[in-house]
C-alpha cells in the first residue's frame, strides 16, 4: 500500500537504484571512450578520402553503401558521448566526468567536420537524381533521413563556412550549456535555519505540499537560492540569445522559431495554429486555478499555491512499490511493452535517488539502437514520480521498440516524441485511481493529473510564448537586464494566469532554472503538441479497446522512419487538420468538468 507523508519509508531498493552504463563501452570503461572515439576519426577520414568530391556519382548500391559507413561512425560516437554524458548528469561537481564530457565534445566536432561535405553534397543534388537514388532499394534504413537533410538546403552555408561553425560551436553554444547545467545542479537551497541545503528539484517537490506557510517559505528560499548566480546565468542566456540570432541571419531563418519547426518536420503555419489554438483557451486553465482556491480556501493562488496538493491526504510510494504499479499497467496493455519496462530495471538502466550535485529532472537517454536505454530520475516519493516513472519508462520503450529502425530512424521529430510518453502516464493514472477509494486522495489525484495536463499544454505554450519575447527583444533591444527578463517573464506567464494567480516578486527570477531555454531553444512547444496527440489517441483505445494495440505498437516501432502525418495516420490521426487541436484541448476541459465534479463529490465545495 501507499503510505502517508508522515511515515516516509525508508526505501532501500531507490538508493540501490543505480545505472550500470558499462554496456555503451563492452565494460571498458573511459578507455573503451577513447577507443572509439578514436576509431569513429580514422574511419570519418577514410570515409572523406573516399567520397568527398564524388557523392553526384554514386549508384543507388554506392549510396547505401556510404550510408552504412556512416550509420557505423554514428554507433561509435554515440557509444562514447551517451557513456560521457550519463556520467557527468550523475555528478556535475566531479572534475573527471566534466574532462571526459569535453574530451568526447571535441572529437565529436572533430569528426563531424570531416563528415561535413557528406550532407552538403547530398543536398546540392537535383530533385530529380536525389529522388531517382532514393528510388533503389535496400535504402529504408536512411530514406527518409536523406529526404529531411534536403529540407536544409536553403539554409546550408559553404562547405569551410559549415567547418568553422562546427568547430567554434564547442566553445560557444555546447560550453555555455555545460556551464549552465553545471551551476544549476549546484543550486542547493537553504529551507530551515539550520543551514543544511537540498537539492532544487528536492525543494521544488514540496510546493506540492498541502500547508501554505510552508510552500511559501519554500518559494522564498527557491528565490533566495536563485539570487547568487542570477546575473551570471542572464548573461549566460543574453550570450545564448546573441548566438542563436546570429546563426539564424547566416542561415536566413525568418524567425527565431524557424529552425525548430524545420527540425520539428512541422510546418509554420501549423505550429502558430496549436499556440493559437492554446493561447485562445487559457481561460480552461484559469478556471482550473479558481477552482484550486476555493478547494484550498484562499481567494486567490499565489504563484506558489500552483502546484498544491488539495488535500492534506498527501500519499507516497516507496520506489518498489512504483515499479511494480507501472511494470503491471504496462504489462496489462501489452505483454511486450510490459517485458520492455522490466528490462529498465533488471539490467540496471534506472538512476533513481537524488544526489548531491546530481542533474535534476528527469529524462530517458535512448543511446544507440544497438543498446538499451537509460532513464534518470530524482525519485522523491510522491506520488507524482510515480507518473513521472511511467512517462520515462514511456520514451524508453519507444526507443527500444523503434531501435529496429536502425541509427537514423530511430528517434521521432520531438512532435511526436511525447506519444509513448504520455500515453504510458495516463494508463498508470488509470491505475492508480481505479485503486483509490478515498474521496480526499481520489481528488488529489485528479487535481494532480489536471495539474499535469496543464502545466504541459498552457504552461509550456506560455513557456514558448516567453521564448518569443526574450528572442525578440533581445534582436530589438540588445542585452537584457535581469529586470528584463523578470518583465518579460512575468508578461508571459500573466498572459496565461490573468487574474487567477498573483505572481510574487521572487517568481520573476524563476525562468532562470529552466534548461530548455537554454540548451533546446523552441523545444517546448513540442510538449503541447505530445500531450494534446497522446491524449487523442489513448480516447482511440478508451473508443476501440484492444484493436488498438497492435496499429499503436506499429507507430512506435516505426520510429521517425515517416513524416508525421503518415506516423499519425497509423493510429488514425489526422495531424493536418487544424480542428485536431481543438479536440485535443475539449479533452482537457471535460478532464477540470470532472475535477469540478469530484470536488462537489467530496464535500469540498
Amino acid at each position: 500500500m501507499a503510505q502517508t507523508a508522515a511515515t516516509e519509508p525508508s526505501d532501500s531498493e531507490l538508493q540501490a537504484s543505480a545505472w550500470d552504463i558499462e554496456p555503451l563501452v563492452d565494460g571498458e570503461g573511459q578507455p573503451g571512450v577513447e577507443r572509439r572515439l578514436a576509431e569513429a576519426l580514422e574511419r570519418s577520414k577514410a570515409f572523406s578520402e573516399r567520397y568527398a568530391g564524388r557523392i553526384a556519382e554514386l549508384d543507388g548500391a554506392g549510396l547505401q553503401e556510404a550510408m552504412s559507413e556512416l550509420g557505423a561512425i554514428h554507433e561509435l560516437v554515440g557509444r562514447a558521448g551517451y557513456y560521457a554524458a550519463l556520467r557527468f548528469s550523475t555528478d556535475t561537481a566531479e572534475p573527471a566526468n566534466g574532462a571526459l564530457l569535453q574530451r568526447v565534445q571535441e572529437q565529436e566536432t572533430a569528426i563531424q567536420t570531416t563528415l561535413l561535405f557528406f550532407e552538403l553534397e547530398w543536398a546540392a543534388l537535383s530533385d530529380e537524381r536525389a529522388e531517382q537514388l532514393l528510388a533503389g532499394e535496400g535504402l529504408d534504413f536512411c530514406r527518409h533521413h536523406l529526404r529531411n537533410v534536403r529540407r536544409y538546403r536553403e539554409h546550408l552555408l559553404s562547405e569551410p563556412e559549415e567547418r568553422i561553425l562546427a568547430e567554434k560551436s564547442l566553445t560557444g553554444a555546447g560550453a555555455w550549456t555545460r556551464l549552465f547545467e553545471e551551476l544549476t545542479s549546484a543550486i542547493g537551497v537553504e529551507l530551515d535555519a539550520g543551514g543544511e541545503k537540498v537539492a532544487l528539484d528536492v525543494a521544488l517537490s514540496r510546493l506540492s505540499l498541502a500547508d501554505r506557510e510552508l510552500r511559501r517559505t519554500t518559494a522564498e528560499a527557491v528565490t533566495a537560492a536563485l539570487e547568487p548566480g542570477l546575473r551570471t546565468r542572464a548573461f549566460l542566456f543574453n550570450t545564448l540569445l546573441a548566438d542563436k540570432a546570429t546563426d539564424d541571419r547566416l542561415r536566413r531563418y525568418p524567425h527565431w522559431l524557424a529552425a525548430r519547426n524545420l527540425a520539428n518536420e512541422a510546418s509554420d503555419e501549423s505550429v502558430q495554429a496549436l499556440i493559437d489554438a492554446v493561447s485562445g483557451r487559457y481561460e480552461i486553465a484559469r478556471r482550473w486555478y479558481r477552482l484550486k482556491a476555493r478547494l484550498l480556501g484562499v481567494e486567490r493562488l499565489a504563484d506558489y499555491d500552483r502546484m498544491a496538493a488539495v488535500t492534506e491526504d498527501e500519499v507516497t510510494y516507496p520506489f518498489a512499490q512504483a515499479r511494480e504499479v507501472v511494470l503491471d499497467c504496462y504489462s496489462s496493455f501489452s505483454p511486450e511493452l510490459g517485458a520492455l519496462a522490466k528490462r529498465f530495471f533488471d539490467e540496471h538502466r534506472i538512476d533513481a535517488p537524488v544526489r548531491p550535485a546530481k542533474r535534476g529532472g528527469a529524462f530517458c537517454a535512448s543511446a544507440v539502437p544497438s543498446v538499451f536505454p537509460y532513464v534518470l530520475l530524482n525519485y522523491t516519493s510522491r506520488r507524482r514520480d510515480v507518473l513521472t516513472l511511467a512517462h520515462e519508462l514511456g520514451h524508453g520503450v519507444h526507443f527500444a521498440l523503434a531501435a529496429r529502425q536502425g541509427i537514423f530512424h530511430q528517434h521521432t521529430p520531438l512532435t511526436l516524441a511525447e506519444t509513448a510518453s504520455v500515453f504510458g502516464e495516463t494508463i498508470v493514472f488509470g491505475r492508480l485511481l481505479e485503486e483509490d477509494t478515498a474521496p480526499a486522495s481520489r481528488l488529489a489525484l485528479l487535481a494532480e493529473n489536471l495539474e499535469d495536463t496543464i502545466a504541459t499544454v498552457f504552461r509550456q505554450v506560455a513557456m514558448n510564448r516567453f521564448e518569443h519575447l526574450v528572442h525578440t527583444a533581445r534582436r530589438e533591444e540588445g542585452e537584457l537586464s535581469v529586470e528584463r527578463f523578470g518583465e518579460l517573464w512575468a508578461e508571459s506567464q500573466n498572459e496565461m494566469l490573468g487574474d487567477s494567480v498573483e505572481l510574487t516578486d521572487g517568481y520573476r527570477t524563476w525562468w532562470s532554472y529552466i534548461p530548455h531555454f537554454i540548451g533546446s531553444p523552441g523545444y517546448v512547444y513540442a510538449y503541447a503538441y505530445g500531450q494534446l496527440l497522446a491524449l487523442s489517441v489513448y480516447q482511440r483505445y478508451e473508443q476501440t479497446g484492444p484493436e488498438l494495440v497492435p496499429r499503436y505498437m506499429e507507430l512506435l516501432a516505426a520510429g521517425g522512419s515517416r513524416s508525421p502525418e503518415e506516423l499519425g495516420a497509423i493510429v488514425g490521426i489526422d495531424l493536418a487538420d487544424p480542428g485536431f487541436w481543438e479536440a485535443g484541448l475539449d479533452l482537457v476541459a471535460r478532464q477540470l468538468t470532472e475535477a469540478e465534479e469530484a470536488a462537489h463529490a467530496s464535500g469540498r465545495l
